[in-house]
């Protein structure tokens, strides 16, 4: 039997066995769901053990600001990379990089050296791969699919997000009993494995970095901010994100201690609480993967996130017992996972898919740039300043206590309130800028730029579609 040599037909054909396009992207999804799952069991299992540890809402609100502030600080180059790398292969070093990070984390607490601050530099290397993670995912996304497709992947994307909140906490409440927190750990390790397992088997189409990639450094770094400012209703969208996203991370880190709090330490109520509000992400998912979302997509985020948040901060303020926390929650994470499937519909739209790396990493860091600063304020003002003012005698009790009680949460529950009312009404207020309301009248989606352009000659016609269309 003679040998011969693989022609070009071959490879074409093995290829054609890897799934490409939508199914791929479902492929990927389901891998990032099964990952999701594992990570969410650890953060849970890591929360109960920490808060336990300290009794201090200080604590676990500190995991989130060192995971934050990496993502934060790494995010412009982040961006650059994106657009320079094949996608595909990032986005399997940014799980890796979680995972490494994981594998720590247990070794420690398995040799019995595990410490709070331990904790802090897991998040810190977690949020330094997520820099990476979620930009490569979102560009890839683009590049995987056609554009009536981008509300229903973002939809399933939130859906992975909130579908992980559903039984991570059912299992990890059911098995910590069983196999304590190195166990979960373990099983963490192992999600992360066949998340790599399913990129590997799919096709995601290579991008052609643009002209661009070849200015300096600094230039590509700040190149997405310059992108976003230069178009304001764009710059407008994101900013509006980033005060409600302060205001609501003043109360946000203080889930989980709220209802340890107010329920004495029991991990099966926030459990359930946690299982309800995944419910609900998970049904909001659902709802725009199947109806695609409302026409006018800006209205529908300026309508749907105060709803949002009031019924966030309601829940909590009025209620005192979980399955009103959790109605609460569940209703909050169907609208808040529609209302964020609706804005990266908006921005897949709106930027080519060749800039969305630097553009998306900007978009993320405006977002988020003030949160750090709300999540180190959040713990220290339940801490001494609401938890103190709701005990017995407390300065806010003749204010609230009839409607709260007192005692250990009532203070956080106050807290909910206010930071949910503000937000609310800085969302609302994006009804008085004209440039936002009709944001997807003055900016044209990128595909009506003829594809023989460059990234940076794209954006070039789309100032001026956009001036003309003004």
């Amino acid at each position: 039997m003679s040998e011969r040599k693989e022609g070009k037909n071959d490879v074409i054909s093995r290829r054609c066995y890897r799934p490409a396009g939508f199914r791929a992207f479902l492929l990927v999804w389901s891998g990032q769901v099964l990952s999701m799952v594992g990570s969410a069991m650890t953060a849970f299992a890591l929360s109960i053990w920490a808060y336990q540890k300290t009794g201090l809402a200080t604590s676990l609100a500190l995991v989130d600001f060192f995971f934050l502030g990496a993502t934060i600080v790494a995010t412009p180059l982040a961006g650059v990379y994106v657009d320079r790398w094949n996608r595909k292969l990032t986005m399997m070093l940014s799980d890796l990089l979680a995972v490494t990070a994981t594998i720590a984390a247990l070794v420690l607490y398995l040799s019995g050296h595990l410490q709070v601050w331990h904790l802090y530099v897991a998040a810190s290397l977690q949020g330094l791969g997520s820099a990476f993670q979620w930009p490569a995912y979102s560009a890839a996304i683009s590049q995987m699919m056609p554009k009536e497709h981008y509300a229903r992947a973002s939809g399933l994307m939130s859906l992975a997000d909130s579908g992980s909140l559903i039984i991570a906490p059912i299992l990890a409440g059911f098995l910590i009993h069983f196999i304590h927190v190195g166990g979960i750990m373990t099983i963490d390790i192992i999600t992360f494995g066949v998340a790599v397992l399913a990129l590997l088997a799919v096709e995601v189409p290579r991008h052609v970095p643009d002209a661009s990639v070849q200015e300096s450094m600094w230039r590509q770094m700040t190149f997405g901010f310059r992108f976003i400012r230069e178009r304001g209703p764009l710059l407008s969208l994101v900013s509006i994100f980033a005060v409600s996203n302060f205001m609501i991370s003043l109360s946000a880190p203080l889930f989980t201690p709220m209802i340890l709090a107010r329920t004495g330490q029991n991990a099966t109520a926030l459990g359930f609480v946690q299982s309800a509000a995944g419910i609900g992400g998970v049904l909001g998912g659902f709802l725009l993967g199947v109806w695609g979302g409302p026409r006018d997509k800006v209205r529908g985020i300026l309508l749907g996130d105060p709803l949002n948040f009031m019924v966030m901060g309601l829940c909590v303020f009025l209620g005192r017992t979980p399955l009103v926390w959790a109605a609460g929650f569940l209703v909050t994470e169907c609208v808040g996972t529609m209302v964020n499937g609706l804005s990266q519909s908006i921005w897949q739209a709106k930027v080519p898919a060749g800039l969305q790396g630097r553009v998306f990493s900007a978009r993320r860091m405006i977002a988020w740039i003030v949160m750090p600063v709300a999540i180190l304020l959040a713990g220290p003002l339940a801490d001494k300043v609401f938890e103190p003012a709701m005990r017995p005698g407390g300065a806010l009790v003749p204010v609230f206590a009839r409607i709260t009680g007192t005692g250990s949460g009532a203070g956080m529950a106050v807290l909910y309130l206010l930071s949910t009312t503000a937000a609310s009404a800085v969302t609302l207020a994006g009804f008085l800028v004209p440039r936002l309301r009709n944001l997807e009248k003055l900016l044209p989606d990128h595909d009506v730029v003829p594809t023989c352009t460059t990234g940076a000659e794209v954006a070039a016609v789309l100032d001026t579609l956009a001036s003309d269309e003004g």
